[in-house]
């Protein structure tokens, strides 16, 4: 590529849009391409780590149904934000626009129809997103990680690309080595909610594990401000563990665990299945038109992943880990399920997809 494209890419306030959107913007880095991101403050906060790519915060809201007053500020809201859109959009100039998904990246999205330059989305999860289905009548495309989407019409089947996950190059090409049968090794996962809930809830079944005389060892996200009492609650059950509030390297725990318990957004779990990790999914009840569940029975239903209910954590967890500790060939089966699964050619199906764009733009 002689002449570099500029291309935008606009991700929402969850780490679900934030990481597809970065790992987008380093590969299109890689191909010689001008990169910019846009997210609003809650995206900002998972960026800290990323210094090498031309951030921007923009402003963005919901449409908020609280009551009246709030669904009318949130409208002048949004309003506001497609103008603020419509100026960054010309003094940058870009040649493409990516929309993540998720609320902070409609105004821009928007912005770009006005301005009539193309834009493409990206849907991850197993239904299409309310900000998502309402720009698919404009998007150019809309890049999705699974053929088995729910909520896209007819008239609208023609814009879909199957990409895959775009997740981390690494993770892709990521071998899980065998760890020790000495213990079970789990790593807890999950975004500020997830964290803190799991911290609540699976201690006290970790610790009935240590009863059951289950030897295992704990990696476990959560907040800052639960360190001191969960560290105290490990250290007085005698298990063995290691806490983190944060990581955006999370190959790095891979080499270590047999088993993750996370929350069921799509990107975290193509990772796992990517990297052959088995995992236990547990769906974030209140999640928009219920798509972590809905992610979850995928994964279960291809034999790649545990489904288990928030609500039945105390009712099944341990009933499971004892499964598992008595049979390590379950885990097994899972790994060889997933091995079946890659994303390995995302970035490929995208550069072709680009390729073509251009190609007919010319």
């Amino acid at each position: 590529m002689s002449k570099k494209i500029k291309a935008l890419i606009a991700v929402g306030g969850t780490g679900g849009h934030v990481f597809p959107g970065c790992n987008l913007a380093l590969h299109l880095l890689k191909k010689n391409y001008d990169v910019i991101l846009t997210t609003d403050k809650r995206g900002h906060k998972f960026l800290q780590n990323f210094s090498n790519l031309d951030i921007h915060i923009l402003p963005s809201s919901p449409i908020n149904k609280k009551n009246i007053f709030s669904k009318i500020f949130s409208l002048i809201t949004i309003i506001y934000s497609i103008f603020r859109s419509v100026f960054f959009l010309l003094l940058n100039r870009p040649s493409i626009v990516f929309g993540m998904g998720g609320y902070a990246s409609f105004p821009i999205c928007i912005a770009a129809k006005f301005l009539n330059i193309r834009f493409l989305i990206y849907e991850n999860n197993l239904v299409v997103g309310k900000a998502n289905n309402f720009l698919l009548p404009f998007a150019e495309k809309i890049l999705v990680s699974y053929e088995e989407l729910e909520g896209i019409s007819k008239q609208y089947q023609h814009k879909i690309f199957l990409s895959g996950n775009i997740i981390k190059k690494e993770i892709i090409n990521f071998t899980k080595k065998k760890t020790s049968e000495k213990k079970i090794s789990f790593l807890v996962l999950g975004g500020s909610q997830a964290a803190k809930t799991f911290a609540e809830i699976l201690p006290n079944i970790f610790k009935k594990c240590k009863t059951s005389r289950i030897p295992i060892k704990i990696f476990q996200h959560c907040l800052s401000s639960q360190n001191e009492k969960l560290k105290e609650f490990y250290k007085k059950a005698n298990i063995d563990f290691e806490i983190f509030n944060f990581s955006d390297n999370l190959i790095d725990y891979f080499s270590k665990i047999d088993l993750a318990i996370t929350r069921s957004g799509s990107s975290i779990l193509a990772e796992l299945t990517n990297a052959n990790i088995p995992f236990i999914s547990i769906p974030l009840p209140s999640s928009a038109d219920n798509h972590q569940f809905k992610n979850a029975e995928y994964y279960q239903r291809k034999n790649f992943a545990f489904l288990v209910e928030e609500k039945n954590l105390n009712s099944q967890l341990l009933s499971l880990i004892e499964d598992i500790y008595r049979d390590y060939k379950i885990l097994d089966k899972l790994m060889l399920n997933q091995r079946q699964y890659s994303d390995k050619n995302v970035y490929n199906n995208i550069d072709r997809l680009l390729k073509e764009m251009i190609n007919e733009k010319n």
